[in-house]
């Protein structure tokens, strides 16, 4: 399947391959979620590989929230998420408007760019999501989630999407229908499903399963087996287990993982590795 990826500027030195005439570049080999990225003449194009040979079950990924890090030693933190096997970092933009808390933005995110080489899910919980697309891909940026809540129009924030080098996420809150995603799961990489209402860490787990399901049928059935669909609020390795047993396979987490003397054990148990215990 050739999706528009995340062409970022952290790129290694790229392969150059020729077929049929043409040069064809192979830029990165992303192992976080099993893609390779090319180019074509003027287009590039990710190859997704989430599925190989008969095995029919996506990858689990765990995504740190950094809102529950030490924000005074972040660097450090970050280096003990590489160091830990933590697959994604998660970046939590508040503005105090659509959420009533304000957390970091683009300054932030453009500091751990020059830090880290990680994946950053990036989860905007903001009014106009639309006005700083350019801006956070700009900053970094690997994924780029907004809420259909918002303000924006929401197709017109996926074409701003398709315009940059971000995968795209679309983001509900609990009281959001599934149903209100299925327009656009066509366009989308990734559908977070809220389990906590957006704005602070530390929640108790709402349980979006039935949910969580909807979305995950209802894509399946319409060709999109490659649909992550993200989790995001009190996710621990008791919790993990209902949201992935209903099809989600991105999982968000903050305080557990942060507060854990044994930080890569607990991603393993979140991610529900066969050598998590």
């Amino acid at each position: 399947m050739l999706v528009k990826g995340f062409l970022k500027k952290i790129l290694k030195k790229p392969f150059l391959l020729n077929y049929c005439g043409k040069l064809i570049v192979i830029i990165k080999i992303n192992k976080k979620i099993n893609s390779i990225i090319l180019t074509a003449g003027e287009k590039y194009y990710i190859i997704k590989c989430m599925k190989i040979g008969s095995d029919k079950t996506m990858k689990n990924f765990v995504s740190a929230s950094i809102l529950s890090a030490d924000l005074l030693r972040l660097g450090s933190e970050i280096t003990k998420l590489e160091e830990n096997n933590i697959d994604w970092i998660h970046f939590d933009v508040m503005d105090g408007v659509f959420v009533p808390n304000i957390s970091y933005g683009i300054p932030v995110l453009e500091q751990i760019r020059k830090k880290t080489d990680m994946y950053l899910d990036v989860h905007l919980m903001i009014t106009d999501p639309l006005k700083y697309i350019k801006r956070f891909d700009e900053a970094g940026a690997d994924m780029i989630t907004f809420h259909v809540e918002s303000e924006s129009d929401t197709m017109e924030t996926i074409k701003a999407l398709q315009q940059t080098l971000c995968q795209i996420g679309l983001s509900i809150k609990p009281n959001t229908p599934a149903e209100a995603v299925f327009p656009y799961i066509e366009f989308a990489d990734m559908i977070l499903v809220m389990t906590v209402e957006p704005g602070f860490g530390g929640q108790k787990f709402m349980d979006m399963s039935e949910k969580i399901r909807k979305i995950r049928e209802y894509a399946d059935k319409h060709g999109r087996e490659d649909l992550m669909i993200q989790v995001d609020g009190g996710i621990d390795d008791k919790t993990a287990p209902i949201v992935r047993a209903s099809g989600a396979n991105v999982l968000v987490s903050g305080s557990y993982l942060f507060k854990s003397d044994d930080m890569e054990r607990s991603a393993r148990l979140i991610r529900g590795d066969a050598n998590a215990e």
